[in-house]
């Protein structure tokens, strides 16, 4: 069961196209975004559509991946782990952030 502790997996599509750097000259990465839409009843019967978007990265051969295999509207699955981090901008404001380090990713419908 060790395996299931912080362990995300999400299908949605790509929200942008993914922006790549390179950091320290060797370590390539990726970052996007996906949408997921969940259906469901309010009070009342009616349908409701529900989005939420998640921020993801990616390192390394997996970012390397991205670069080569997404654009906005692909319709992917990722697995990964669900992180948190903070920092402090130039004006001393304390910033958080969440977002799902990708560790697997499939494409499941590429853009038309």
């Amino acid at each position: 069961m060790s395996n299931l502790r912080n362990n995300v997996r999400l299908i949605g599509h790509v929200g942008n196209e993914p922006e790549m750097k390179v950091i320290n000259k060797d370590r390539k990465l990726a970052k996007f975004s996906i949408a997921t839409t969940d259906n469901y009843k309010n009070a009342k019967g009616e349908w409701e559509k529900e989005t939420q978007w998640h921020n993801l990265v990616a390192w390394g051969p997996i970012a390397t991946r991205v670069e080569k295999i997404l654009s906005k509207g692909t319709e992917v699955a990722i697995e990964g782990k669900l992180i948190h981090r903070n920092y402090e901008d130039a004006k001393g404001g304390k910033h958080y952030v969440s977002e799902i380090q990708v560790s697997d990713i499939t494409v499941i419908r590429a853009k038309k």
